[in-house]
């Protein structure tokens, strides 16, 4: 009998680390180690970083030394780095914290098994050498798709050849386009990869650069995974990526989206998608028709506006103004009143005066966003604006980030105001004796928008959809009684559109 070999996955950063730690578990689990929660349990501890932004660092940093505080303590044995934070600095990451036993990128991904298996048995695997990933891929988006051997996270298919007898919980490999996936949770809520990287050259922002360029998963392959999340009893599929606006346009098509969309609401199972990470710029009348008008698919917008005021924009290289904006969020509105709309923000951008600073107070004071993400300029190695001269003390980037974020704070919880008496679809998340029964509404992504609040979990469990009316709000988060509550009949997935 092969030696019971154990692992754990902790995952940090956003939904795409998520698919891509469930692509290695997959791999993992394929090969026969087995899969535990708690990195107190594992023979090896496997850290999928972020390397975002300063405090996602950090977090990082954090998770990797308490998972070596666990081998000092003889429960774990080894601890390893992938993701986005050991991509990006690879074998600089492995001099500054010796505590990791490996620090593996991308392209180790589909040998990750034997990685960790080199590791554990005490040998040494050179450490990841960074490279600017946009040099990988050709520079024409349509010869993309030929670039077969450019490691994609999170875009793995099982081989046809794979065995039939997979580890229970596994996507089988029932054909060359399998996903090679294995759930890490039992949440009715999964995240879907649309693509990998992205083409857009924002100054501030060095994804592109340990992302890559921006290559399309094939709608064939997004359908299968979705189809095989719902056998899991997966109910909302998120589609996530580093731009979902441009899906398609290294597959000839650039309004791809606007087509899968209809066919992923049509996969049994399925009650709610949920599109992310849109660019305001590449928005274009069918997608918001499609999003606003398609049964279970979420009148939701997750928009990057990053600020408002033009000059800043253009020093950012992007588009727009608060004024167009504007418009774009009452074109939305007037086809979907209760759609949900979120965004982020930086602050203290170098040049950025006061009067930019008001001109961004003016579009968040017009725009009644759900849910504000604020953010305080830093420089990032290697991005265009850390070269930039006038840059705003430190102090006066604070003084902007908290002031900005106060009034998000109260612009938020404001709108979550104007929700009180709305009748809403939610989906619940969880019942417990202690807090009650927990979902969200349409308008509310996972971990990031808030969520509904139930006066009582009587009736309910989780995966079910239910009509509720919101009676009460706390700050971005709702208070809402079910109909069943109420005397009525909830709804549940199959019998009624959900999400309308």
């Amino acid at each position: 009998m092969p030696e019971r070999r154990t692992v754990a996955l902790v995952t940090l950063g956003c939904a795409r680390n998520e698919v891509d730690s469930e692509e290695l578990a997959g791999r993992l689990a394929a090969d026969g180690w087995e899969l535990v929660e708690d990195a107190a349990d594992a023979d090896v501890a496997v850290v999928n970083t972020c390397g975002f932004v300063e405090a996602a660092k950090k977090d990082s940093v954090d998770a990797l030394l308490e998972a070596n505080d666990l081998k000092d303590q003889g429960r774990t044995q080894a601890v390893v780095a992938v993701g986005c934070m050991a991509e990006r600095y690879g074998k600089e990451l492995a001099e500054a914290l010796p505590e990791a036993d490996g620090v593996l990128g991308f392209d180790d991904y589909a040998d990750i098994s034997d990685r960790l298996q080199t590791i554990l048995s005490g040998g040494i695997h050179a450490s990841h050498t960074p490279r600017d990933r946009r040099k990988l891929l050709p520079i024409t988006p349509a010869e993309r798709q030929a670039a077969t051997d450019v490691a994609l996270p999170g875009h793995a298919q099982a081989a046809a050849s794979a065995p039939a007898d997979l580890p229970e919980g596994l996507a089988p490999a029932s054909g060359p386009r399998a996903p090679l996936r294995r759930r890490l949770d039992n949440n009715p809520v999964a995240s879907v990869k649309l693509a990998s990287g992205c083409d857009r050259r924002c100054s501030f922002c060095a994804i592109p650069s340990f992302r890559g360029s921006f290559i399309s998963r094939r709608p064939s392959d997004v359908l299968g995974e979705t189809r095989w999340l719902a056998e899991q009893g997966v109910k909302e599929v998120m589609l996530v990526s580093e731009n979902n606006t441009s899906y398609g346009k290294d597959l000839g098509d650039i309004r791809l989206l606007e087509t899968l969309l209809p066919e992923l609401a049509e996969v049994d199972g399925i009650e709610r998608i949920r599109v992310s990470y849109l660019q305001p710029a590449e928005m274009r009348p069918g997608l918001i028709d499609v999003l606003t008008s398609t049964p279970k698919v979420m009148p939701y917008f997750d928009l990057s506006f990053q600020h408002s005021a033009p000059d800043v924009l253009r020093a950012m290289r992007r588009f727009g103004d608060t004024d167009r904006f504007l418009e774009l969020l009452d074109t939305i509105r007037s086809k979907a009143p209760q759609a949900g709309v979120r965004s982020n923000f930086i602050v203290g951008f170098p040049g950025e005066t006061e009067a930019d600073l008001a001109e961004l107070e003016r579009f968040l004071t017009g725009a009644r966003l759900d849910a504000i993400g604020v953010f305080g300029y830093s420089d990032e190695e290697g991005t265009e604006a850390a070269t930039y001269e006038h840059k705003l003390d430190q102090d006066v980037v604070a003084e902007r980030l908290a002031h900005i974020s106060r009034l998000a704070e109260e612009l938020t919880s404001q709108r979550a105001e104007e929700r009180i008496g709305e009748t809403v679809e939610v989906l619940v998340e969880s019942v417990d004796d202690e807090d009650g029964a927990v979902g969200r509404a349409a308008h509310q992504a996972p971990e990031t928008d808030g969520q509904v609040t139930f006066t009582s979990a009587e009736g309910l469990s989780v995966g079910r959809i239910v009509e509720a009316k919101v009676v009460g709000s706390e700050g971005v988060d709702l208070v809402a009684e079910s109909f069943a509550s109420l005397g009525g009949d909830p709804k549940t997935p199959g019998v009624e559109e959900a999400g309308r």
